[in-house]
């Protein structure tokens, strides 16, 4: 019989705002190890030591589904302000009206908490109106309880490495990416971290996968975060926040990875 898998995640504030999270699915013998890695990591963050960091393990039930994750497309952009005209563009493609996405916009980059705080989950959006939608603006909805199969985790790694997308951020981001994608009612994502060092993001849509752009804010930048683009039309609410929050999903294969392309508009 299989390892029961558990789900183990970790998230870290400093004067009661997010400083930065992670997670991971494993078998119980991994979780010591794992728990370390996370909290070690937490506590080494750039954006300065953390005040808490909580870490919470669930076991998970039973067979989980698995999905390859989405293909992978690379935009180099020459600076932030042609990034988020990529980041635009390719909502529009995505079927977000200019309104939606040039609101979202604005709210990451001024950050989508009151208050212009960062915000611990991620923002749901109508995609024609731009009208939030989350329940809490502060707390959003976090997707959570999605990993590389543990059997597939180093051959998926070492194929992303050889594209040159070995950097740990890209496989969480895509990881993360592939379950929004999974879900529900989705039209499409934009993140970008609110980590002042990392200045990638992505657009990820259901028709093209996961659309790295190189640089989608300054260095030195606080802001950032991510906002899901939802129809509206026939939307039932909680189904979809159940499955962001709740329901657990592996991946088992990587996507096809594309060579490197300039942003053209």
């Amino acid at each position: 019989m299989p390892d029961r898998l558990y789900s183990l995640r970790m998230r870290a504030e400093r004067d009661g705002e997010h400083c930065s999270g992670a997670e991971r699915i494993a078998p119980a013998a991994a979780l010591p190890a794992l728990a370390a890695d996370l909290v070690a990591r937490a506590l080494a963050h750039n954006s300065g030591a953390p005040e808490v960091v909580h870490c919470h393990i669930d076991r998970l039930p039973g067979a989980l589904p698995c999905r390859p994750l989405p293909d992978v497309r690379t935009y180099a952009v020459p600076d932030w302000m042609a990034g988020r005209a990529c980041a635009k563009g390719l909502l529009l493609r995505a079927g977000v009206a200019a309104p939606a996405v040039d609101a979202a916009l604005q709210l990451l980059a001024d950050g989508p908490a009151p208050g212009g705080r960062i915000m611990r989950g991620a923002m749901l959006i109508d995609a024609f109106t731009g009208r939030r939608l989350e329940a809490d603006p502060a707390r959003g909805v976090r997707v959570s309880r999605m990993d590389l199969e543990p059997q597939a985790r180093a051959g998926i790694l070492a194929t992303l490495a050889a594209a040159g997308l070995g950097h740990q951020r890209v496989a969480e981001a895509l990881v993360l990416a592939g379950k929004v994608l999974q879900a529900p009612g989705i039209i499409a994502e934009v993140c970008w971290s609110d980590d002042p060092d990392y200045l990638a993001g992505y657009v990820a849509a259901p028709q093209v996968g996961y659309q790295r752009i190189s640089c989608l804010k300054e260095a030195g930048d606080r802001h950032g975060g991510r906002a899901l683009f939802v129809r509206p039309a026939g939307l039932d609410l909680p189904v979809l926040v159940d499955f962001l929050e709740r329901q657990a999903i592996l991946f088992t294969a990587p996507g096809t990875i594309l060579p490197e392309q300039p942003w053209r508009g």
